[in-house]
């Protein structure tokens, strides 16, 4: 029997809290699922667990592979997932128990490619909405499809599901050896899968791990970030697609002072933003031309 879903997780060296995400999953009330948790060559505890829940349960698969990072982790498990519909989970976070039935049910009521919902970013004391989902409706063009689901500058995987059969005939999959993967997936995906509906009222648990790879911005990743966004802007140009400006940036600036960030300034077309000690806005001015 075909799965309704595939469930994707890459594992890298996430022993404290791969147990969660995996009870999670396991514990879904959609039962016709298959799990497939790829270890990309963790140096701790991760591939052990792996093996303890799948001793457990026959739905998890384990691939064991060197390190490669995230994108070729996933593509490893999309090349032999067999679900009507794909969906991702990072091994740090965690859904509830109806996350991928509310999905999946709402993806067959309108047929449709993609099923999007909302974001919980969550803290050690406290959770914070990241994208919030406000009604069930379904979205045909394809800049209505990246205004819902915010791409660029939300280019989330992990709160949607996909249907697989699309996702080969459109032979989309992550760019490897890069950080920001999921920007390049992102944008092919909300433009070649035709129709995406959008389902409230259900939240994907995003925990903000502060050792995570896209958190500990070094040098490779403050380039492939601006070379994700390049390749969007081209994208976008090269199939018609008119985002609002802001997804369009130019340029990048961080100021530090002894290692810690103070200003950050994006520039695009005709607007530069600044920001303190990164992430907070204090000034926008328009520029010209």
């Amino acid at each position: 029997m075909i799965p309704k879903m595939s469930i994707i997780i890459a594992v890298y060296n996430v022993e404290e809290f791969l147990k969660q995400c995996l009870t999670s999953v396991l514990n879904q009330s959609l039962k016709e699922i298959e799990i497939i948790c790829v270890n990309d060559g963790s140096q701790d505890n991760s591939l052990d667990i792996l093996n303890e829940f799948a001793a457990t349960d026959n739905r998890l698969i384990v691939i064991n592979q060197e390190n490669k990072g995230q994108g070729a982790a996933r593509n490893s498990a999309m090349k032999v997932a067999r679900g009507e519909y794909i969906g991702f989970v990072d091994s740090d976070d965690w859904i509830d128990l109806d996350y991928f039935q509310k999905l999946y049910e709402t993806a067959q009521k309108y047929n449709a490619d993609i099923a999007c919902c909302g974001i919980v970013r969550e803290y050690s004391s406290k959770s914070r909405i990241k994208l919030n989902i406000k009604e069930e409706k379904l979205y045909c063009s394809a800049i209505e499809r990246y205004r819902i689901a915010e791409i660029p500058q939300k280019s989330y995987i992990y709160n949607k599901i996909y249907k697989r059969s699309e996702l080969e005939n459109n032979e989309i999959f992550f760019p490897e050896g890069v950080y920001f993967e999921d920007i390049y997936f992102s944008t092919r995906a909300l433009y070649f899968l035709q129709t995406l509906v959008s389902v409230p009222k259900i939240v994907y648990h995003y925990r903000v791990n502060y050792q995570s790879t896209t958190r500990n911005m070094s040098d490779k990743k403050q380039r492939d970030q601006l070379a994700a966004r390049k390749d969007f802007i081209h994208f976008s140009r090269k199939y018609h697609i008119n985002c609002d400006e802001r997804c369009y940036i130019k340029r990048k600036i961080l100021y530090k002072c002894f290692g810690i960030p103070l200003i950050k300034i994006y520039e695009w077309k005709t607007i530069r933003r600044y920001y303190l000690f990164a992430i907070i806005p204090i000034l926008e001015k328009r520029i010209s031309l």
